[in-house]
């Protein structure tokens, strides 16, 4: 589960910032709501919680879906940091109409 967080949470850092170079900083504690089981359908959900000038933070949520109902069931949840970087490795500003873009959604 921590990877498939990871990987969707770095997946949707570089849509919602428009740059494929976010790397994760930070992931704080996993809250495990539920058991995950082999053959679960697992969604994952996320927004965004802040952005700095060279960050994002996402919250996440998993979910178990049931086909035969249509429902959801939260099965973990957490939020990550994800930081932009140069190809150096250094953090890298995020564009800024972008990052006033994601700020004004977040106030919404």
């Amino acid at each position: 589960m921590l990877s498939w967080m990871d990987e969707s949470g770095g997946t949707m850092a570089a849509e919602e910032s428009c740059s494929p170079n976010m790397i994760t900083l930070k992931m704080d504690e996993v809250l495990f709501k539920k058991p995950v089981r082999v053959n679960d359908h697992i969604r994952i959900y996320g927004r965004v919680e802040g952005v700095g000038k060279s960050s994002i933070s996402l919250y996440l949520e998993a979910r178990r879906f049931c086909f035969d109902t249509r429902d959801e069931e939260a099965v973990c949840s957490t939020e990550m940091l994800f930081v932009n970087i140069d190809q150096d490795g250094k953090a890298k500003p995020i564009n800024e109409k972008i990052r006033k873009n994601l700020i004004n959604a977040i106030e919404k």
